[in-house]
């Protein structure tokens, strides 16, 4: 039991783990954040435009059902709102040289079909060029000097 007791301990205390619970507990405050704002300020703001503080209200009448149309029209909204703060507060951190926002994930070099990072503009293996699938701004100008290749058949 004694055993069981230090291996988890071990596991709880190491590094990852704290690390994945701190980013959790920071990522929930960051939620909370971003949902007041959208909720509270730009909802709001909606709410000025149109009149109404959320569009619930409209109902659709057929055949003895409530289509709560309205109430879809509110979320979507919301969501929009969300995903539009998200979006401009990636780029204002992004902007200011904050956090570690390198695109995440790979792709096959359609040259020697090994995988390099899918904004890789040249291929860490063959080194060939290579059209990445995101472009960074700072890649945006090396991109730009290249010359464009022509695919002999």
């Amino acid at each position: 039991m004694k055993n069981v007791w230090l291996e988890f301990k071990a596991f709880a205390l190491g590094g990852n783990m704290l690390d994945l619970a701190l980013g959790f507990i920071i990522g929930a405050a960051f939620a909370a954040v971003v949902e007041s704002l959208a909720g509270n300020v730009l909802m709001q703001l909606v709410a000025a435009i149109f009149g109404e503080p959320d569009f619930s209200g409209l109902i659709l009448r057929l055949n003895g059902a409530e289509i709560k149309y309205g109430a879809f029209l509110t979320d979507l909204l919301a969501f929009v709102l969300l995903g539009a703060v998200l979006f401009a507060l990636v780029k204002l951190l992004k902007k200011a040289g904050l956090g570690n926002f390198r695109a995440q994930g790979q792709a096959e070099c359609p040259y020697c079909k090994e995988f390099v990072s899918v904004d890789a503009i040249k291929c860490k293996w063959c080194t060939a060029d290579i059209d990445p699938a995101q472009v960074e701004e700072e890649d945006a100008a090396l991109l730009a000097q290249r010359k464009p290749r022509t695919e002999s058949v």
